[in-house]
């Protein structure tokens, strides 16, 4: 039997009632502080469009994708979380973020997937001095009810999240794009691998597909997502800002 761990995390175990847990407190996990880039799941696209642009991502060559938030311009640089590890307080914490350091991991036997799931926790968490997330009947705490709840709701979005990735690439909606950064007439950063919504081939679709997006709420979030390219200024200028910063300090 075989777990497998989401991104950025480090060995993972399942999770039992007798395990103490540390649970972190303002400061985001370490992995996620040197990412530019961060998944999103669909009913995420609405409230992250506000602050970050929203793209999709492929790992195949454009054979299937996946929606993130770009949160730096430079690979390695997280624009959102400041020296001490917190995230901008008045910007959107995406649920990957928020469930850590619990997951929901599928099983393989024999390196197959065996349908199951499985409540996990990373075990550089299970602690002594950590909490009890289950009472001494095997009941769940009111934060273990909380937690619950996310990972559930968190779990099915992704599955809605699949569904609709799956549905822009089998209609051919998805194009290459790159982000420029020009400063004193000179090209300084470049920003590439990404993927957006062709609008003209949206436009194009035939009035049954177009009903077909709007009924599975699919169009919402195309639309979220190309209003949320916008950002990528916003993030120049927030890169720029920290920069400035940076040059102040030193």
């Amino acid at each position: 039997m075989k777990i497998t761990a989401p991104y950025g995390y480090d060995e993972i175990v399942p999770l039992r009632k007798e395990h103490k847990v540390l649970l972190p407190a303002g400061t985001t996990p370490a992995f996620c502080r040197s990412l530019n880039a961060l998944a999103l799941s669909f009913s995420e696209f609405g409230v992250a469009a506000r602050d970050y642009p929203i793209v999709f991502s492929s790992e195949d060559r454009g054979k299937s994708f996946a929606p993130v938030a770009v949160l730096g311009l430079a690979r390695g640089a997280n624009l959102f979380v400041n020296a001490a590890g917190d995230w901008d307080p008045v910007t959107y914490l995406p649920a990957f973020v928020r469930r850590y350091p619990f997951c929901i991991s599928k099983l393989y036997l024999d390196g197959k997937p065996s349908g199951e799931r499985v409540v996990c926790v990373a075990k550089a968490y299970i602690d002594r001095s950590g909490v009890m997330l289950f009472d001494a009947r095997g009941e769940g705490t009111a934060r273990w009810k909380n937690v619950e709840r996310l990972l559930a709701e968190y779990e099915a979005d992704l599955d809605r999240t699949a569904q609709m990735c799956a549905a822009l690439a089998r209609l051919k909606l998805l194009e290459p794009f790159s982000m420029d950064v020009v400063e004193n007439a000179r090209r300084a950063t470049r920003l590439a691998g990404m993927f957006r919504v062709d609008e003209k081939k949206l436009a194009a679709l035939t009035p049954a597909r177009l009903k077909v997006l709007v009924n599975k709420g699919f169009l919402s979030r195309i639309y979220a997502h190309l209003q949320s390219l916008d950002n990528f200024a916003r993030l120049y200028a927030r890169e720029k800002s920290a920069r400035q910063r940076s040059r102040a300090r030193s």
